[in-house]
């Protein structure tokens, strides 16, 4: 593998049945002893650890279980959201699985290398760095989920599956943690990637899981620092790493979003036919293409966002007006969300036209309209928004599209470091200059009220603008769930644009869905009630 923009399965081993000896390989196939001693197997093998890392579904999906969209069609995500899920949830069993497969093809990758002696040891270490921090994602995802979960590190048998136990969760992280301290030294930096290898692990990467998994701890804020503190000031060891000056340019721009100074690890993708996703087909407005509308951006979101002069929607003096709400706001709602009477030309056309996009019941010139909130019509959205985040205008038919998702960005670090000073006691305005009012400069913002420090408690600042900032990134539910929050966020209506007459429900808001969230229960997933029947030790969840 030169390019991880090839999307490479790995080379099935053939298997030859002779008479001869057992223990001697075949000359004219590859079979399991000799598969590694040829280095585009071995590179083979990598790319399959790569695609196999996560995917467009985990990445979306998340969104759906948050405060920050609804899904009407996704039986799973509405069974969990709504608190109605149960061992027997596919969802449960579905990413278990999901992550243990990849852990296990992890297991064999380096159970197997050092059968090749060609590739020397320098490249060798390097590679098995790069399988190691996939399985220690795997093993975070696992972890933050189900809680205490096998620790696997070797390629078991099944019958040795079959009695595994769960390793208690502070030792998974534990080793995660170590695995990515360790491999640090044999990984690049983004700086020495030549661009045929763009895409591939580095060393900034093994940082900025490492700043995420600590992070999500709450109790190592100190090491959260002192993470962040080395991928910010040692550009000359882990790369230079900065924003971009646009914010929609990373998800939208097809040069920029590929190749850019922000993007530390993203999930690799090509246009056309080698690999590409197709997830926003379902999340665009009808009339520029858009098919069943499977996630929708709730009201909770949109409120979210400050406006021009640094203050929320309902503070004093914010100048918000409910009867025209998206104006001065921040930019990047517009970069986000699409909303009634949204100029979808804003960054890009429908074949080279403005388009505005008509969704209040009623207002559309053109009728019937497609975009229109209805309900109970599944093309249209349930909320009365559309997503706008991610949509590439060079997208082939039904938006299909090579863009690369992000799984760690700069941003994301910034808003680490800012919220581990922050509870730390050392939020200074010098803190605040260089992460919070870094990334609302990078948005457009340039009132001063809102790029300066506010000073006193800027907890819920920073919980905001880590919101607005990775929409549509898959955090949101990580950090309502992190910061024990949950349990009042996910357990009442979400909600929709207001376009009902009827003030007397919800000041006329859309009732999108009812959430419920058992705090002694649902800040944990349920461990699969499949395998448990395959194997007692693995104990149940409380309340499952």
């Amino acid at each position: 593998m030169k390019n991880l923009t090839k999307y490479l399965a790995i080379t099935s081993l053939i298997l030859v049945s002779s008479c001869r000896k057992l223990d001697i390989g075949p000359t004219d196939a590859y079979s399991t002893l000799n598969f590694w001693t040829a280095d585009a197997n071995v590179y083979n093998a990598l790319n399959n650890n790569y695609s196999l890392m996560y995917n467009s579904g985990l990445y979306f999906g998340a969104e759906g279980l948050s405060d920050n969209a609804y899904s009407q069609n996704n039986n799973d995500l509405i069974q969990i959201a709504s608190g109605n899920a149960n061992s027997l949830t596919p969802k449960f069993a579905g990413d278990w699985a999901y992550y243990y497969s990849t852990i296990k093809s992890c297991n064999q990758f380096l159970a197997n290398i050092d059968q090749n002696t060609t590739l020397g040891a320098i490249t060798l270490n390097r590679l098995k760095a790069e399988v190691r921090f996939i399985r220690a994602f795997e093993h975070f995802n696992l972890t933050k989920w189900y809680g205490d979960v096998p620790l696997v590190t070797n390629d078991i048998t099944q019958e040795e599956a079959k009695t595994i136990s769960k390793t208690p969760k502070a030792q998974v992280v534990d080793f995660v943690i170590s695995e990515l301290k360790a491999i640090v030294s044999a990984l690049p930096s983004k700086d020495q990637l030549p661009a045929g290898e763009n895409g591939r692990i580095t060393k900034g990467a093994a940082l900025a899981l490492q700043a995420r998994v600590l992070l999500y701890q709450g109790n190592r804020m100190a090491e959260v620092v002192t993470v962040c503190e080395d991928l910010m000031n040692n550009a000359s060891t882990n790369g230079t790493y900065s924003l971009v000056s646009n914010y929609s340019d990373l998800f939208s721009n097809p040069t920029i979003n590929h190749t850019n100074t922000e993007s530390i690890l993203s999930l690799q993708y090509v246009p056309a036919t080698t690999r590409t996703w197709t997830d926003f087909w379902d999340f665009a407005p009808n009339s520029v293409g858009g098919r069943v509308n499977a996630l929708a951006p709730t009201q909770e979101l949109v409120d979210d966002y400050i406006m021009l002069n640094g203050r929320g929607i309902t503070d004093a003096g914010s100048g918000y007006d409910e009867n025209n709400p998206y104006i001065n706001r921040d930019p990047r709602l517009t970069a986000t969300v699409v909303y009634d009477r949204y100029n979808w030309n804003n960054g890009g056309g429908v074949n080279g036209t403005s388009k505005i996009i008509y969704i209040k019941p009623g207002s559309d010139p053109t009728r019937p309209g497609p975009d229109e909130y209805s309900s109970g019509r599944q093309s249209s959205s349930p909320s009365g928004y559309y997503w706008r985040k991610y949509f590439d205008p060079s997208a082939l038919a039904n938006f299909t599209s090579g863009n690369n998702l992000h799984l760690f960005r700069y941003a994301e670090i910034l808003l680490d470091y800012a919220e581990a000073k922050n509870s730390l006691g050392q939020m200074t305005a010098a803190v605040w200059n260089q992460t919070i009012g870094a990334l609302r400069a990078r948005a457009g913002f340039t009132d001063q009220a809102a790029l300066s420090y506010p000073g006193g408690d800027v907890t819920n600042i920073i919980r905001r603008e880590r919101r607005a900032e990775l929409a549509l990134e898959g955090i949101r539910i990580d950090d309502i769930r992190r910061w024990r929050i949950a349990e009042t966020m996910l357990n009442r209506y979400a909600h929709g644009a207001k376009f009902s007459g009827d003030q007397s429900t919800d000041n006329g808001y859309i009732r999108v869905q009812l959430r419920r969230f058992n705090p002694s229960r649902d800040y944990l997933w349920a461990i699969p009630s499949g395998d448990q029947s395959l194997n007692a030790q693995l104990t149940q969840n409380p309340g499952y």
